[in-house]
């Protein structure tokens, strides 16, 4: 039975033309260290905040193409059924269900709208252990050009209630699980450049936004959008210096009323 109930985002890793730039960019964007890479599992590399399990740097496996990304997985009490479900619903698998030793069962995939994402079937590697603080996930958002097909893909694979946020400018809506949030789904506008594809935006807690855009670009990384004050807490989206984009947040400094959804 898994930590997370069917649906929740509940891991991320990211593989990386240099594991080791990755490494040291990570730890000190957000403070991360990080374990012995598992030779048995290509280099799978654990990273940790205060000690906890929060994601992994993998390298990139000979002839693999495309830029760096991180890639989110949504747990699943069987990673076969929500492959089968994937399948019947337009999505596309591009892995079939995998085991991986005895952490788990794995499933990649692309929703109808174009993003890529992965399913985790728990055994002994249950997923995050720490959300929501500095140095962790602690959000995500479906970024697309097609959200009709998003928003009709999800709810057919995963628990999920959708709401969306009563704002007439922007195009977002909310998924929920159990009444509880777990990701976000935004319409992509003219400010995303038109070759950047859809995408599963995730959120690291950071204690200091600005603090950490000043360490992203120290590092060969770059600010892409922001920072931007909300009711949420103050963040940016980044690039690091091998382009994998993920986005900062300081949860603790907010500004606004929150918005209301139905």
């Amino acid at each position: 039975m898994s930590a997370y109930p069917e649906g929740t985002p509940c891991w991320a890793d990211a593989m990386f033309p240099d594991v080791e730039a990755a490494k040291s960019f990570y730890g000190e964007v957000l403070g991360w260290t990080f374990d012995s890479g598992s030779e048995e599992f290509g280099g799978y590399t654990q990273a940790r905040s205060d000690g906890k399990a929060v994601a992994a740097v993998v390298p990139q496996m000979g002839g693999a193409d495309g830029p760096a990304a991180w890639n989110l997985y949504f747990a699943s009490p069987d990673a076969a059924a929500t492959a089968a479900k994937i399948r019947d619903n337009g999505g596309t698998l591009a892995m079939e269900p995998v085991q991986v030793g005895d952490f788990g069962t794995m499933v990649t995939a692309q929703e109808p709208s174009g993003a890529y994402f992965s399913v985790w079937q728990p055994g002994s590697h249950e997923g995050f252990e720490k959300t929501g603080e500095a140095g962790a996930y602690c959000w995500a958002e479906l970024t697309t050009r097609d959200p009709a097909a998003a928003d009709a893909f999800l709810p057919s694979v995963f628990p999920f209630e959708v709401k969306k946020m009563d704002v007439d400018d922007v195009d977002f809506s909310v998924f929920e699980v159990g009444g509880q949030p777990v990701l976000g789904r935004l319409k992509m506008t003219e400010d995303f450049p038109p070759d950047v594809p859809p995408f599963l935006n995730v959120h690291f807690a950071v204690d200091n936004c600005d603090a950490a855009i000043v360490t992203v670009a120290k590092l060969g990384g770059h600010l892409l959008f922001g920072p931007m004050d909300s009711p949420f807490g103050r963040f940016a989206t980044v690039a690091d210096q091998q382009g994998a984009t993920f986005s900062i947040i300081d949860l603790t400094t907010t500004e606004g009323e929150m918005p209301s959804f139905s």
